[in-house]
């Protein structure tokens, strides 16, 4: 199978070389310093890719007086564009960016005008040397697709694979294509099917992997490796971004992890003798010795949650050393719940989807999002986003029965499913309607969660 190498900037992506890292800054980028310095602390962190948030044309103009700043300083790192819903934007980013990232679900209002945009682009892009990257994601399809094939993997793979034939057509191949989902099932199927369709095709363009709003912390890092890892292990997969909803800085090591763990391509565990007991569960019993927690909850994730999501294996049995000291028994029972809840195969607390937030977003995501987990862990098998704006939240929670997103400044709109109950809630009364909207339906039986 030919494999496209694109190049963007002095890194190259696909091909035969090595996993890429990327993020993406969460200023907004109109302020230029703050931006700036951002990219700074990226660069220097091991970003080999930085996305900006570019909505308009204000934020193009500050995006070409970022990147010549830093390359004043000699911070020759590629900057990508994030383009949504105006395709003029995406025409006006090119001429600035190194890489422009679409989203074929809102590019343009129809299907005509999106392929005279998408045509003008690819002929931007080649004169500068600017690559494209088709970002599908799960919850934000185009209606054309949803109509044929749902909001489902099959819908995702059929849009990723409408617009690499249309810029096949158009004699372009410097595209890098995502098909991202917060659902880690959702995310692999989806990256599976395209890849299927590479093969039969004969040729394979590099894949930006990632689980979308998986959220903080131990879930947040858990959820990421298990999906990132399942197709690594199966040499599915050029770049990656670890989406955190804290500072992009933090993705940056557990990313590099993750690269650097899958760098052959392949599933370093060798998979142990999985017990199973008639109709009892299997169980895979494994031990680790790391020299820190997060190394342990990251290879473990790695090499166990791949069996878990592919339903080779039921549960796990850790005997776990952490520094020469034998982990807590209550820290390795917190990793196996939150294993088999990443691999969707055991819920023990609520499911959260949660955005890294991006300068579009008006308010202090990271605290936000912490009291909405502190409010709502006693509601097991629901699942809870927390989006930071209007533009993708609503449709990139598919999964969520109730919503907290993000409407402008210190307001913010309440979903049940893709429905807004309440819009315009000051912030400071926003967490106590979403309780409340979630007690009445339970009081009501009017909605019901979706896993359990």
């Amino acid at each position: 199978m030919k494999k496209i190498q694109v190049k963007i900037g002095n890194v190259i992506f696909g091909g035969d070389s090595q996993i890429v890292v990327q993020t993406m800054c969460n200023t907004p980028t109109q302020d230029i310093e703050a931006s700036f310095e951002q990219c700074l602390r990226l660069s220097k962190e091991g970003a080999q890719l930085i996305r900006l948030t570019t909505q308009g044309m204000k934020e193009v103009a500050a995006l070409k007086v970022i990147k010549e700043r830093l390359r004043s300083e000699g911070i020759t790192t590629p900057l990508s564009a994030d383009v949504h819903f105006t395709s003029d934007v995406a025409l006006a980013a090119a001429e600035v960016a190194d890489k422009v990232r679409i989203n074929p679900g809102n590019f343009a209002r129809d299907h005509e005008t999106a392929r005279s945009q998408f045509k003008k682009l690819t002929e931007i892009c080649r004169e500068r040397g600017v690559a494209i990257r088709i970002g599908v994601n799960h919850g934000s399809l185009g209606e054309r697709i949803i109509e044929k094939f749902g909001d489902s993997p099959m819908g995702m793979k059929e849009s990723a694979l409408e617009w690499i034939m249309m810029a096949r057509e158009f004699n372009f191949d410097q595209i890098i294509v995502s098909l991202k989902a917060s659902n880690t099932r959702v995310m692999t199927d989806a990256y599976r099917l395209l890849y299927s369709e590479f093969e039969k095709m004969g040729t394979a363009y590099p894949l930006h992997l990632g689980v979308t709003e998986a959220g903080n912390g131990e879930s947040g890092r858990i959820k990421s490796a298990v999906g990132l890892a399942t197709l690594l292990s199966e040499g599915i997969g050029d770049t990656i971004r670890v989406s955190l909803t804290e500072d992009p800085q933090k993705e940056i090591p557990v990313a590099r992890f993750i690269a650097d763990y899958f760098s052959d391509r392949k599933r370093n565990f060798v998979i142990p003798n999985i017990y199973r007991k008639g109709s009892e569960p299997a169980v895979i019993e494994a031990s680790y010795s790391e020299p820190d927690w997060q190394a342990f909850i990251l290879k473990a994730a790695c090499d166990l949650g791949p069996l878990m999501l592919d339903n080779i294996a039921d549960d796990i049995k850790l005997n776990v050393t952490i520094g020469s000291k034998p982990a807590k028994e209550e820290d390795v029972a917190r990793f196996r719940d939150e294993l088999l809840q990443a691999a969707r195969r055991r819920f023990t607390k609520p499911e959260y989807i949660a955005c890294p937030g991006c300068g579009r977003t008006l308010f202090d995501l990271e605290s936000v999002f912490e009291e909405v987990k502190r409010r709502t862990s006693h509601l097991k098998g629901y699942n809870i986003a927390v989006m930071g704006c209007v533009v993708n939240g609503p449709g990139e929670m598919a999964d969520a029965d109730y919503g907290y997103v993000g409407e402008g400044r210190n307001k913010v709109s309440i979903y049940r499913g893709k429905t807004p109950v309440y819009r315009s809630v000051p912030q400071d009364e926003a967490i106590d309607k979403l309780l409340s909207l979630i007690e009445e339906d339970a009081r009501n039986k009017v909605f019901r969660p979706r896993i359990g």
